[in-house]
């Protein structure tokens, strides 16, 4: 399945039904007088949020919605039938923004969460309802309100408890892969991700939900690279994993670099509890992984965890910390 975390759409509400122009025509009442009913409610146009989803790909094709009008009254005083009500299933996550990305219109953190964006117009008033004391036999009637209509913008945003972040070919993928039931991409070139992945992690009985994103380059707030389009995923996250290449020129550069895009970026996440794991310990003795440890703790660190994402080396105690987070 393709993912995509945006979508543009139109949509517009139903228009509610005309009134009717109707008089009484029975056998043995005079002066029937007006009888014409009202006309029905157009659809609303409803958001929910589904669970089994987890990307906007369907609106690739499907770009614009609109609901039903409402019919148009009748004689007898009979109302017309409301039109349908269009209901959009959307993953949750999901973010609806106003066209020009300023306003955040809904927001759907949980499964089975319904929003009315808009409501249908109501429907036009019968020739009955305008009768009055010296308007006995009136023919006017409401031609029935307007539905409402605008384009709106879909973002997707991933619900996982952590995310992991890091330079290109720090070894995300490896590391999730071992860590959750992911299947992510592995190459050894950079940017092998080009696309958020997600995977459970069970450890002692609990689970939880971590997500890997593209890797972070030096400018990525400007556009660099794949940029940080991808970090919208990791802002509902309890706690973040910063992954560094050991192997790699600078360790202690490499997680400057990432903490500058993270506080670019902004929307909190340069405030998240942050867990540094020090990756490809397979490559490295143990002594000069200690010593790039005591590097990254010195250059701001809280922790460093000495892993291997190709071996599994020092995983669980990284899966056992995110435990008190997620």
């Amino acid at each position: 399945m393709h993912f995509l975390d945006q979508a543009k759409i139109f949509i517009r509400s139903g228009a509610g039904g005309q009134g009717a122009v109707s008089f009484r025509r029975e056998k043995y009442v005079e002066y029937g007088g007006p009888d014409g009913g009202n006309g029905g409610k157009g659809g609303d146009i409803i958001f929910e949020a589904v669970s089994g989803l987890n990307t906007l790909i369907d609106f690739r094709y499907t770009q614009h919605f609109k609901a039903k009008r409402g019919t148009g009254g009748m004689g007898r005083n009979r109302t017309g039938a409301g039109g349908d009500d269009l209901v959009i299933k959307v993953p949750v996550g999901t973010q609806i923004l106003s066209e020009d990305k300023e306003d955040v219109l809904a927001d759907f953190t949980h499964a089975g969460q319904r929003i009315t964006l808009l409501r249908g117009g109501d429907g036009g008033r019968g020739n009955l309802s305008y009768a009055t004391s010296t308007n006995r036999a009136p023919r006017q009637h409401g031609p029935g309100w307007p539905g409402e209509e605008m384009w709106v913008w879909l973002r997707l945003k991933l619900m996982a408890d952590a995310g992991l972040v890091g330079l290109p070919n720090a070894g995300k993928s490896t590391f999730i892969n071992q860590v959750t039931n992911a299947h992510a991409k592995v190459g050894d070139y950079p940017f092998t991700t080009l696309r958020p992945q997600l995977g459970v992690v069970r450890h002692r009985n609990r689970e939880f939900v971590l997500a890997d994103i593209p890797g972070l380059i030096e400018g990525a707030a400007e556009g660099a690279g794949i940029g940080d389009r991808f970090l919208g995923h990791i802002e509902r996250c309890q706690v973040l994993i910063h992954l560094i290449d050991a192997n790699g020129d600078d360790p202690v550069e490499a997680m400057r670099i990432v903490d500058g895009e993270l506080e670019n970026y902004g929307a909190g996440l340069e405030e998240k509890p942050r867990l540094v794991a020090l990756n490809k310990g397979d490559l490295l003795d143990d002594e000069l992984m200690q010593h790039f440890a005591s590097e990254l703790v010195a250059a701001g660190a809280d922790r460093v965890f000495p892993i291997s994402g190709a071996t599994g080396k020092g995983n669980d105690q990284v899966r056992f910390e995110l435990g008190y987070y997620a």
